[in-house]
């Protein structure tokens, strides 16, 4: 599978998640995000930014509990608020949908 962004393909696994990490571009972003339905604001590039920093510092995307706690301590707010924010920048899952726009591959312990 793939996507196309600016006349270029970019491979993709079955579930839309980007192959090769070191290809991800905003432009490749915006293109997942399409895909995904989502109208990129700017909490949804701080959310992707966060998470590529993160991937960056320990080679693993974040489970959406670690998620959570890190936007409810950012943003001084309860973890469950967090958490609704969370869904409502990505419905289907903030953990599996922003991963899959920031070009990581899909978090562990993520069905």
């Amino acid at each position: 599978m793939s996507i196309e962004v600016n006349g270029t393909s970019y491979a993709t696994d079955e579930n839309g998640y980007l192959l090769n990490l070191g290809e991800w571009t905003e432009d490749v972003a915006k293109k997942l995000a399409e895909v995904e339905e989502i109208d990129m604001t700017e909490e949804h590039w701080n959310l992707v930014n966060f998470l590529r920093g993160y991937y960056e510092e320990y080679q693993i995307a974040p489970a959406v509990k670690i998620l959570t706690k890190a936007i409810a301590n950012e943003k001084g707010m309860d973890k469950k608020d967090a958490s609704e924010f969370l869904y409502k920048l990505f419905p289907k899952g903030p953990a599996l949908q922003a991963c899959k726009v920031a070009g990581l591959p899909k978090p562990t312990g993520c069905v």
